[in-house]
Formats: structure tokens, sequence, C-alpha cells
């Protein structure tokens, strides 16, 4: 297996709009981000994330692009975020910028054009379609709720939108629609950044004829995934978007990959006959999900460790030396993972490490998710008002008022699963605003902000953010941790999570409680070892302490090296 830096490095995702405000406005801003590039030097991250920072009306809080090639007003300029990219390249930081070609922005110039005649020169650089019986063209389903298609009374005919209706989707079987985005990522790859995040790019290919989806229940509209993910052309579009430009550069390529399995995995991201570096998987996001309940998303559903064990294994295992993985817990668009997978209230400090531990001793690419190194939580606004996702705007409004659904029960799941508990601002100190911002914030601060911030996390010397600033020193310089092979013990263990990591001569045992219990790990029969080195650990551990026969305590996380 080579070495490439994209492997060896830590991204950190920065969601520009609540990270730091830098003139009172109550939004996150590019200079905001220069303020708090030191802060992200002394964590040890080698690369940023920057979520986009495009012109944009904010629909999807600049998931919804009009201006590929300039800067967001709230945001700054474009000479601010060159600067950004300087300092950030000062401190040996790369920047990776998002990438969302899938859909653009209603207020594009592309589409404003393709919305005026049927016969304009940008018409099929979007997909339109005549009506269907005097309904949409077909019954897809968004995923912001309702029809997947908008009826636009200027030509008497429908655009698809997967999204919000003011994100219609690209047409990328037009050749100049593509050759227009190669040219602009190019543009940006010349600005001198180091990669891409790509949105939904497995959605770009549309299985042609647009089909129904099959129809399940009595609801208006259906998914229709199968027919617009993994489509026939995605192969062909990527391998042409490689050949135009990513192998121009040394450069970090990340696809966001819903429904991918580890043998779409393997197809994108081998290193001989690959297109991408590695992809955003969701199996392990999917844990918690119900089928049968009112949502899939928006269930309570308990998430079992068997299940996860089984998951994360087949996507070490099926990838080892034919692809790579990139390791998240939590996103933008996911719950905070302490609340998530760990103890958000009196154990929150120790799983919040057995998570970092758990995530950083895999193979592949961590990424930080900011607030996550400060073990930041979900959050539990009283109202719908205090929210501000489209996602979950849309899913009250249906649920209440459509489906008419207890209220109580419809906050429960946005308390658990709301996009907006990622998004509420950084926690940086405990004055006003946890020192996000002197004005008022686009979105309420977490009322824990006093206990858990920055400022108390780097005066605290067994904080999480001292532990994670120890776990990426730790991959840095052990290369086991970055190419070990991975082997899954005690498989059958409800509350235990444990694992090696074999490169060469070295080896490493990783033992996770992922439990506020106190369960026996026993080591398997098979493992020899003449000696241990507690490598890290979130309790203090007796050093002579036999690994044969261990009590763990709650989320208690410990890795050694086998000599």
């Amino acid at each position: 297996m080579t070495t490439k830096w994209w492997k060896e490095s830590v991204v950190y995702q920065i969601y520009p709009r609540s990270f730091q405000d830098s003139n009172g406005d109550g939004i996150g801003d590019l200079r905001g981000i220069i303020s708090r590039l030191d802060y992200l030097k002394e964590l040890g991250v080698d690369v940023v994330w920057l979520s986009p920072v495009y012109k944009s009306p904010n629909d999807d809080n600049g998931y919804d692009i009009s201006d590929y090639q300039d800067i967001m007003d709230e945001f700054g300029t474009l000479a601010d975020w060159e600067e950004l990219l300087a300092e950030m390249h000062a401190r040996g930081i790369r920047m990776v910028m998002d990438l969302v070609v899938n859909h653009s922005s209603d207020e594009h110039a592309w589409f404003v054009e393709s919305r005026k005649s049927k016969d304009n020169p940008y018409r099929d650089f979007y997909i339109w379609r005549p009506g269907k019986d005097g309904r949409e063209p077909n019954n897809w389903e968004s995923f912001f709720s309702g029809s997947a298609w908008q009826y636009d009374e200027a030509t008497d005919e429908y655009y698809l939108h997967l999204f919000s209706r003011k994100q219609p989707d690209l047409n990328w079987e037009n050749p100049a629609l593509r050759n227009k985005i190669y040219e602009m990522m190019r543009w940006w790859l010349d600005k001198g950044i180091d990669g891409f995040r790509m949105d939904v790019i497995t959605m770009l290919s549309k299985t042609p004829g647009l089909p129904d989806a099959p129809v399940i229940g009595d609801k208006p509209y259906h998914w229709g995934g199968q027919y617009f993910i993994h489509g026939p052309r995605l192969d062909e579009y990527l391998s042409e978007m490689h050949r135009e430009v990513l192998s121009r550069g040394d450069i970090l390529t990340v696809g966001e990959a819903v429904m991918a399995t580890t043998e779409h995995a393997i197809d994108l991201t081998n290193e001989e006959t690959g297109h991408l570096n590695m992809l955003f998987q969701f199996e392990h996001m999917d844990l918690d999900r119900d089928p049968h309940s009112m949502s899939a998303k928006w269930a309570l559903k308990r998430w079992d460790l068997l299940d996860l064990k089984q998951v994360m294994t087949r996507w070490q295992r099926n990838l080892e030396g034919k692809g790579w993985n990139s390791l998240y817990l939590s996103n933008h668009d996911q719950p905070r993972s302490v609340s998530r997978f760990g103890d958000d209230g009196y154990h929150r400090v120790a799983s919040a490490k057995l998570l970092g531990t758990f995530l950083h001793m895999l193979q592949g690419t961590p990424y930080i998710y900011q607030g996550e190194e400060i073990g930041m939580t979900n959050v539990r606004f009283p109202s719908i008002d205090d929210y501000r996702d489209i996602e979950t705007l849309n899913m009250y409004r249906e649920f209440v008022h459509d489906r008419g659904i207890d209220p109580a029960t419809v906050m429960a799941g946005i308390h658990a699963k709301s996009r907006d508990n990622a998004r509420t601002p950084v926690q940086w100190d405990d004055g006003p605003n946890a020192g996000f911002t002197t004005g008022k914030p686009w979105i309420g601060v977490n009322a824990n902000y006093p206990e858990i911030n920055v400022r108390a996390a780097l005066a605290d010397p067994n904080s999480v953010f001292h532990y994670y600033k120890k776990l990426i020193r730790l991959r840095k310089e052990n290369p086991v941790i970055v190419h070990g092979r991975y082997d899954l013990l005690l498989e059958a263990h409800t509350e235990i999570y444990a694992f090696t990591r074999t490169h060469g001569d070295d080896r490493l045992l990783a033992i996770l409680n992922f439990t506020a219990n106190q369960p026996v790990f026993a080591l398997p029969s098979g493992i020899a070892y003449s000696g241990t080195e507690l490598m890290i650990s979130n309790y203090e551990v007796d050093a002579a302490e036999d690994i044969a026969l261990l009590t763990l305590r709650p989320y208690e996380a410990r890795v050694y090296r086998l000599t």
C-alpha cells in the first residue's frame, strides 16, 4: 500500500456560519476563521475542509450556490478567502473546498437563463420535463419532503430538485455543462486549494426515462434513490472529471456517497483504477434509523454495538489494499457524536475520548467536525421556532400539520437527529454567546457553553481537546495506525469493541467499552505477547496491570503496543 499525504492526514471540518464571527453580525465568517487558525495549529490537524463559502441565497445554508467563483457577502470577500488560504498554508494546513455540482441555486445565472424558454442555450443545463396526467413527471420524493419536482409556469414544465425547490439538479448528460464545471474546478485549483470534498457526488447520473419509484404506503411521493444514486453513467462522469481536472495535481478528493457499498468504494477509490481518494459512506450513520417508523431518519431507534462492529469491520477489511476509508462520526449533517454514540451527561468526557480513540485507531483518514474535539453535545431547543435547518422545518410541518403527529413526539426526534445539533456556534469561552459573536447569533448557542468551551478545555490537561491532540500526534508518529491491518476481536461481545492493528512487526491492541457498565475484557487465546506499552487511555491505568483480564470502567478506552 502506497504512502500518500492524505492517508497520513487528519482533516478538520469548518462550518463557517457557526465557527467564529468577526464583525458582530451574528454570522461566522472568513476573518473569524483566520483569527482561530492558531487553535487548529495547536490541535495538530493537517487539512481543513471548508463547507461552502460561495455566493448563495442560503436556502440550504450555502449548499445552494448562485456563483461558484465568488464569496458569500456574509462571509467576506474573495480577498479575505485568499488571505485565509495563505494563512493556512503558512501554518502547514491544507485547504479542501466543498464541491457542490449535483445542483445549483435557482438564482444561479445558468438557471435564470434556463427557465426563460425551452430553446434557451442554458435550458439543458438542468433537468426539465413536461407534466404527466396533470401531475409531476414522476412520483419521486425530495430529500427535504414533498415532490422532487417544481412546476415553472413560464415554460409550462417541471424541473427536478432532489433537495430544496431552490436547488435545481444540474443535467450532467450535457457535455457543455460538464465543461463549465471542470473549468470552475481548475480555477480553484489554480488559486492553490488542496482538494475537493464532493457533495452527493454519486447522484450525478440519473436513470434514463426517470421512472416512477415503487409505491410504498399511501404517501403521494416515494423514495426513488435506485434511479438517481450510482446511476449508469457515474463512472464515465468521474473518469472524465479525473482526466480533465483531478489528475492535475497531488490533491485530496473525497466523495459523499449515499448508499455506497464497499464494492462501490473499491471501484471509485482504488489507487490504480479509481477516480477519487476516498468516500464518505453512511452505513454506520444508518444504524439508528427505523425504516418501519413514521420516518426512517427521525425515528428514535437504539443503535447496537454488534451492528457497528459488523459495518465497520466490513469496511476495514474489504477496502484493505484495494481502496481507502474516510473515518467520521459527525459532520454538519449529523447529530453530535457524543450524544449519539456516547453519553452526553455524566460520562460525557470519558465517552467523547472513547469515540475519538475508536475513530483515530482505525485504518483511514480521520475527520474531526468543529467542536467534536471539546465534546460539544446536541442541543434541545424548546420550540420549532428556534430551528433554522430547512430539512428540520419541512419535516416538522409535514409530520405535525399534514400527518397530525403529536408535536412532542416530533420534537423528540428533532432533539436527537436534527442537523442543527451540529450547527450551533462553536463554544469558545464562557462569555456572552460563548465568544462566538458580539451580536445576536444566527442560531442559538447551546446552553451548556459555560461548562463546555475551548477556553476551559485548553486550561484542563485532562480535557477532550488535549486527548485529541495526543491521538493526532500518535497517528503521525506510528505508521501502524495509518497502514496497519485491522483484525476484530470479541466479535460477539455486546459491550466491548476490541481490535488489533498490525504493520510488519508492530502491533497495537485497542480495547473500547462502549457502555456505562463495567464489563470484563478477556484477551482471546492465540494473541501472543511478551510485554505491553500503554500508548493512550482515557483513565489512569496501572502500567503493571495484566491485559489478559481487565475490568473496564464506564466508556473506558485503552490502546497498547504489544511486544
